[in-house]
């Protein structure tokens, strides 16, 4: 706050939430929901508040884990040790301090898997309860469109860990209320209950990572879409969509309906005539969350974009993105500067410190694996309270690879979800009475009927 008083950018997303937020509008690329927090921040008239405000996000998410693992019986140390990742990693701060929307999103997903683990047995959540927490999952969606499998995921943690259907199905009206609105909204401007075009876009970019017309032999109105360029030599999927002629040419652009059709059926054709591909690329984006090295994947632009800045940052007078205002303009309108200042020294101290604080991708991959076995482990009583954050950071992982593609900054709302996974691994299991017991309880225990031929 002190080194970069304001907020950072990242070209083109910051600036079309802050047109949203000034004139709001649905985007036809993505969803605006994050415009919303930033309209009723707007009478302020300050981006230190929404940066501060985002921080204090951050925060509260490291609280709400804490909160978890002691509830769940963790020691505070234990509790406190899986929260350090989300506290101290230098690219989540950097994000927060982003005008941009994953902070917005993990909390809200963060308030939902805390209302559904507060309570883990069915005498202790009622529909009011899950439907607010299918609410705010819901709000999640519009945040970002990455929470849509949320959904399927929720509903699913209360189909599996309550009897009956009255909590899932509050469950799921709750989910689907603010997308609906959402989708409702996006037609009374488009015409199409939708909450975007771009989605055969993404997907077809995605396809461009192993798609080989001579197996697809698409029908002649999608061979425009076929990419000749030997598969080695292409760019990340990532860098190939924002670069490559082939989908920008369709008549009225990519995110024109006709053309989002025409380009999700390219992307369906291609991953059904070359599904081995398909899947080699979504490992292939795993692995290089798990890598050690941080790669400039994908590309080096995008990856500068994750880093705190050496110089202040100035948004563009002479591009628009919601029709009404330039990025500069609109900067001065919302917050009356057009650049966010770098103060040094400050602004150098925490450029070093995010240089060698984060998450290493080998720890990243250790945690996932540690959450993975507490399920495991507890499996006898349906995966125990690990399940539902464990299936959240798995399903952030994966949807955005196998939609578009891999990205550093999709990592970080991982991770959250992640360290609390990998923390309720370890927390007590109960004796056949119902009491908790610890590790050494446990241990213990099986040492005394071991001893006793097994009759205890």
């Amino acid at each position: 706050m002190l080194g970069d008083p304001g907020v950072l950018w990242f070209p083109g997303d910051s600036y079309l939430y802050l047109g949203a937020a000034l004139r709001p509008r649905p985007d036809l690329s993505k969803t605006v929901g994050y415009s919303f927090l930033l309209r009723v921040l707007d009478p302020l008239h300050s981006f230190v508040l929404v940066a501060l405000l985002q921080h204090l996000m951050g925060l509260a998410i490291a609280v709400m884990m804490y909160v978890l693992a002691r509830r769940a019986r963790l020691p505070r140390w234990g509790a406190t040790l899986c929260c350090l990742p989300v506290l101290l990693d230098g690219y989540e701060i950097q994000l927060e301090h982003m005008l941009m929307s994953e902070t917005l999103f993990t909390s809200l997903i963060m308030i939902a898997v805390t209302i559904a683990l507060w309570r883990d047995s069915q005498a202790g959540m009622h529909a009011a309860g899950g439907a607010v927490a299918g609410l705010l999952t819901g709000c999640a969606v519009i945040v970002r469109e990455a929470g849509i499998p949320l959904i399927v995921v929720l509903t699913g943690y209360f189909l599996v860990r309550w009897r009956g259907w009255l909590l899932p199905v509050a469950v799921a009206a709750g989910c689907l209320a603010p997308v609906a609105a959402y989708a409702a909204w996006f037609h009374s401007v488009n015409g199409q209950y939708t909450l975007n075009r771009a989605t055969g876009f993404y997907l077809w970019g995605r396809t461009t990572s192993f798609a080989d017309c001579a197996v697809i032999r698409p029908p002649t109105a999608e061979r425009r879409l076929c990419v000749w360029q030997p598969v080695a030599d292409r760019a990340p999927p990532g860098r190939f969509v924002w670069t490559s002629p082939a989908a920008r040419e369709l008549p009225g652009g990519p995110v024109t309906a006709a053309s989002n059709k025409l380009l999700t059926d390219f992307a369906v054709r291609a991953i059904t005539a070359q599904p081995f591909g398909y899947l080699h690329s979504v490992v292939r984006g795993v692995r290089v969350a798990v890598s050690w090295q941080r790669l400039t994947y994908p590309g080096p632009v995008t990856v500068a974009d994750y880093l705190f800045p050496h110089r202040p940052q100035v948004p563009p007078a002479n591009r628009t993105w919601i029709p009404g205002g330039t990025a500069a303009q609109d900067a001065r309108a919302y917050g009356h500067t057009s650049a966010t200042p770098v103060v040094r020294p400050f602004s150098a101290m925490i450029r070093v410190y995010q240089r060698y604080f984060y998450t290493r991708g080998p720890l990243f991959g250790a945690i996932l694996a540690i959450g993975l076995g507490g399920l495991i482990r507890s499996w006898r009583r349906l995966a125990g309270p690990g399940l539902l954050p464990w299936a959240v950071a798995i399903t952030l992982l994966l949807f955005p690879i196998a939609t578009i593609d891999f990205d550093y900054r999709y990592l970080l709302p991982v991770l959250p979800f992640a360290c609390l996974a990998a923390m309720l691994a370890f927390a007590p299991a109960e004796d056949a009475h119902g009491r908790l017991l610890s590790w050494r309880q446990k241990l213990l225990l099986r040492a005394r009927r071991t001893g006793s031929g097994g009759t205890s």
